[in-house]
């Protein structure tokens, strides 16, 4: 019998400081956060812009694309994606699928996608499309309330 009190208060305690202790978390609304996220990111890009990217990483972020390590966001802005967005007329998604898991404190996702760049015109005029089939996979961890990207891969092929 004294057992039996012992392991009833014992499971009563674990129980009522498991809930006040626990978090009320709804992870449809975490996994909706993250989509923004990367509709945020992706959206940019489609406006040839990074205005309103930077804090969508960490600053100790790390960049892969297509079998390279860019560095952090800020470097691969800088030294790569930057200056290629200045010589696009056009960066369009379609067949664009994400999706997203979330495991606090971490998210990640798995986009695939044609994207299609349109060349700004060269001295003679002549224009250049490229289109390919990408994938990419990110990882984000919530700080301070707010979803960031603290990895990104990106990798592409030509389309059939």
């Amino acid at each position: 019998m004294k057992t039996l009190k012992l392991t009833t208060i014992l499971m009563l305690l674990t129980f009522a400081t498991g809930q006040m202790f626990s978090q009320n978390v709804d992870l449809g609304t975490e996994k909706e956060a993250v989509l923004k996220v990367m509709k945020t990111y992706k959206d940019a890009l489609q406006n040839l812009t990074t205005e309103g990217t930077f804090e969508l990483f960490t600053k100790d972020s790390e960049v892969f694309e297509s079998g390279g390590v860019e560095g952090s966001y800020a470097h691969y802005i800088e030294h790569h994606l930057g200056p290629e967005l200045g010589h696009f007329k056009k960066f369009e998604f379609s067949d664009y699928e994400i999706d997203a898991e979330v495991d606090l404190p971490y998210a990640f996702t798995t986009e695939t996608y044609i994207y299609t760049i349109v060349l700004n015109p060269d001295d003679e005029g002549n224009s250049r499309t490229i289109k390919k089939k990408g994938v990419a996979t990110s990882v984000l961890k919530k700080i301070d309330g707010k979803w960031k990207i603290i990895k990104t891969h990106s990798s592409s092929r030509n389309t059939k």
